[in-house]
């Protein structure tokens, strides 16, 4: 079933730049959100940490959300 598949040549220049565009496009969307929100502790290591993204698709949809203000009980 999945044989064709593994039969198709790859061309491994194709999967670096493929993997270099997700890289710096997820790299360059969460450290624009950091320097917006003035967040130095998590600039600066994702400026420097490599993760094919993870790091930073982590840091914008969970760390970089804004909290809810608390609610005041009357």
């Amino acid at each position: 079933m999945f044989s064709d598949i593994l039969e198709i040549p790859v061309n491994r220049e194709l999967w670096f730049i493929a993997l270099f565009l997700w890289t710096v496009s997820w790299k360059g969307m969460a450290l624009w959100r950091a320097a917006r929100l003035e967040r130095k502790e998590w600039f600066i290591p994702l400026l420097l940490i490599n993760t094919l993204g993870v790091l930073e698709i982590l840091y914008i949809y969970v760390f970089s959300q804004p909290k809810e203000p608390k609610e005041e009980k009357k």
